[in-house]
């Protein structure tokens, strides 16, 4: 077929806007920095599927202008090269705390409703597309998490030709644990933390799906398990929380004993159905999907910004106790040392933390803050309130990356770095002719 095929953008977790569709006229319980009603988007402790607060009926609305909204339009510009035949770009809002084998279910229903639109256009129909039609799809942070999942679950007979993700936590962050135990973390465009999101953040299935999973991400006292989809790895404070969450809320009425027992089994049912999803993720071959091989995927990870690359807990008084050290933040992107290098990342994921198991990290594309053009003045402005991370679509050459990628050859002005350790001659990005930059 001609035309490029249709696109689906997937965002990142909390990037999608909320609502209660349970009143006559929808109200809004969560968008872009503006609203915030922790209350009524908190997960009810005897089922994760719906709210502490009844009724209601909480369900995704859109997806976050920022920095989503450049993205799209940019996508939805330059794939299209006649105005009488656009390239639909869709969106993808998704209620961003749940299982992801919930999400990845309802991306699948997606996918089929938007290559049924374009079946209606009439320059597809008329290119063709019906006889065999696909779909691109681009994911950024948690997205990447859920567009893979997708994959590993329907192999060759999903709809897919090809993939970019961006800044994707395929083994974790390290601000996963720490928005549980804190609620202070760098996972998206969202503000300081109270305790009412500290406890939110607890009864958040999703955000466990982003705990860390690479070699050297958890270093424990010998006397405690070194994973933190075990139980026994987290701070007592998490569980008192859930256990409190059981006596105000639960509908069984049990002694002081039992709470805190459901409450460990509670988190150790989200740690599990958390640890069986980055298992599925590790089971991902890209010759058992339609991708065929690594240059159908362009894995955009950004880099050169200091990233928390090490989560140290000790016990402390007889508990675990995550000791959050400032020592443990690391940006050694310049070092001469190129395993000392890899100690880096785009400020809320670790470069090992976006490593797939899936691509030789020979396919992989670097970008880093510098990348900003001197034009970009309003996301350098926003760099240091925002991140990279949560501004990685936004960076316009990673725009121009993806429209190359689904293009098939590199747009004028792109470029991108190896990751340490893979040479300028090993070097195999998934673009052709794209320009290898210091």
């Amino acid at each position: 077929m001609a035309l490029p095929n249709p696109v689906v953008v997937v965002p990142g977790i909390t990037a999608s806007d909320l609502c209660d569709a349970y009143a006559v006229s929808p109200e809004a319980v969560w968008t872009t920095l503006l609203h915030k009603d922790w209350e009524r988007i908190v997960l009810h402790p005897d089922d994760l599927r719906y709210e502490l607060q009844e009724p209601a009926r909480v369900v995704p609305a859109a997806v976050f202008g920022t920095p989503y909204g450049s993205f799209i339009e940019e996508l939805r510009h330059n794939l299209t090269e006649h105005g009488d035949k656009p390239v639909p770009v869709y969106p993808f809002p998704y209620d961003w705390r749940q299982p992801l084998d919930i999400v990845e279910q309802q991306l699948d229903t997606f996918v089929t409703e938007v290559i049924a639109r374009t079946s209606l256009m009439r320059h597809y129909h008329d290119a063709g597309f019906d006889e065999s039609p696909k779909v691109n799809l681009v994911g950024h942070s948690m997205g990447g998490l859920i567009i893979a999942g997708y994959l590993q679950r329907r192999g060759a007979s999903a709809p897919v030709e090809k993939v970019a993700t961006l800044g994707a936590p395929f083994r974790g962050s390290l601000e996963a644990p720490i928005k549980v135990v804190t609620g202070t973390a760098s996972l998206g465009p969202d503000s300081p933390a109270n305790s009412r999101e500290r406890e939110a953040a607890r009864l958040t299935p999703a955000l466990y799906h982003l705990l860390p999973s690479f070699q050297g991400s958890v270093v424990t006292d010998p006397a405690l398990p070194n994973d933190l989809y075990s139980v026994d790895t987290w701070q007592n404070g998490v569980i008192k929380t859930l256990a409190e969450f059981i006596r105000l809320h639960g509908q069984k009425r049990t002694k002081t004993a039992d709470r805190a027992r459901e409450a460990r089994d509670l988190l150790a049912e989200m740690l599990t159905i958390a640890r069986a999803h980055r298992t599925r993720l590790e089971q991902l071959t890209l010759p058992r999907t339609a991708l065929g091989g690594p240059d159908g995927w362009l894995c955009l990870v950004g880099v050169d910004a200091t990233t928390r690359v090490r989560l140290r807990i000790i016990t402390k008084k007889g508990s675990p106790y995550f000791e959050l050290d400032g020592e443990d933040r690391r940006n050694d992107w310049h070092s001469v040392d190129d395993g000392a290098r890899v100690a880096t990342g785009d400020g809320t994921v670790p470069l090992r933390g976006a490593e797939p198991g899936f691509l030789d990290r020979r396919h992989l594309v670097c970008l880093r803050p510098d990348d900003f053009g001197y034009w970009e003045l309003k996301d350098k402005a926003l760099l240091a309130a925002t991140g990279f991370h949560s501004l990685l679509p936004g960076l316009n050459l990673a725009q121009r990356l993806v429209v190359s990628h689904f293009r098939g050859y590199a747009t004028k002005g792109v470029w991108g770095r190896p990751v340490p350790g893979v040479s300028q001659a090993d070097w195999a990005p998934p673009i052709r002719g794209l320009e290898l930059k210091a």
